[in-house]
C-alpha cells in the first residue's frame, strides 16, 4: 500500500493507495479513521486524486464521525482538588490518609482511601473499571433486549480497554465497550451501545445503518456531541 496525502483547502487527509484488478475507484472510511482507497490496475494518479478531491467532504464527515468514537480524556495527575467525571457528573477528588484501600462517590467528592498517595491512580483506574462492568451491562441489558425484535443479539458482551474506540462489533456479533464509557453521560453510553447494536443488522455504515439507528435512538446526535465534547 502506497502512502500520500491529499490536500483539500486547508485540510490534509493522509490516505492509503492501493491496486488491485477492479473496475472502479473505491474508498474506505475505517473506525481507525484510516482512508483506504483501491484503485484499478494502471489508473492515472492525477485522475485517481480528482475524484478523491469530489468525495473528500463525504471523507471528512466520516473521519469526524468516527471521531467521536476516539476517547480523548486528558492525562490526569490523581490530586487532591482534581475534577473526575462518573456517568457525565464531575467530582472532586479528596485523598484521605488511610491503612485501608478504598474509592467511593460522597456528594460532590470522589474519595480515594490509601496510605501512599502514589496508589491513588491504580485505585481509581480499578473503581472505574468495576464500575463499567456493573453499569455498562445494566444499561445495555434493556436495549439488547430491544432488538430482540429484530432478531438478533450480541454473542457476548465484554468489557475491555480500547484505545481507539468507544465501542466495537465483532464479525461474530460480540459487542465490546471501553471501560472508560463509564465517565460519560447515561444517553451517550446508550448512543454507542445502540450504534453497536445496529451493526449486527448493518455492517456498515450505510443509510440503512443510520434510518435504524435514528429509529432507535431519535436524539442520537445530541449524546453523540455530548460524547464529543464533555470527554475532552
Amino acid at each position: 500500500m502506497i502512502k500520500r496525502k491529499l490536500h483539500f483547502g486547508s485540510i490534509v487527509i493522509d490516505y492509503g493507495l492501493q491496486y488491485s484488478n477492479r473496475k472502479s475507484l473505491g474508498i474506505t472510511v475505517t473506525p481507525e479513521m484510516s482512508v483506504i482507497v483501491s484503485s484499478p490496475q494502471g489508473a492515472d494518479l492525477e485522475l485517481i486524486e480528482a475524484k478523491l478531491i469530489k468525495r473528500a467532504p463525504w471523507i471528512i464527515r466520516n473521519l469526524s464521525y468516527f471521531l467521536s468514537f476516539h476517547p480523548k480524556t486528558p492525562q490526569r495527575k490523581y490530586v487532591s482538588g482534581e475534577t473526575h467525571l462518573y456517568l457525565g457528573r464531575q467530582y472532586l477528588m479528596k485523598i484521605l490518609e488511610s491503612e485501608k484501600e478504598f474509592v467511593k462517590l460522597n456528594g460532590k467528592y470522589l474519595v480515594v482511601g490509601a496510605l501512599n498517595p502514589a496508589r491513588a491512580k491504580a485505585l481509581v483506574e480499578n473503581w472505574y473499571v468495576e464500575q463499567a462492568r456493573i453499569k455498562l451491562k445494566k444499561i445495555a441489558t434493556p436495549l439488547i433486549e430491544n432488538f430482540k425484535k429484530y432478531q438478533v443479539q450480541p454473542t457476548s458482551l465484554e468489557i475491555r480497554s480500547m484505545t481507539k474506540r468507544w465501542g466495537s462489533c465483532t464479525a461474530e456479533g460480540k459487542i465490546i465497550l471501553n471501560p472508560e464509557l463509564i465517565k460519560a453521560p447515561k444517553g451517550s453510553i446508550e448512543y454507542v451501545i445502540i450504534h453497536e447494536l445496529c451493526h449486527l443488522i448493518h455492517h456498515d455504515h450505510t443509510r440503512k445503518f443510520f434510518d435504524l439507528q435514528s429509529k432507535e435512538m431519535k436524539d442520537w446526535e445530541k449524546w453523540k456531541n455530548k460524547l464529543e465534547t464533555l470527554l475532552v
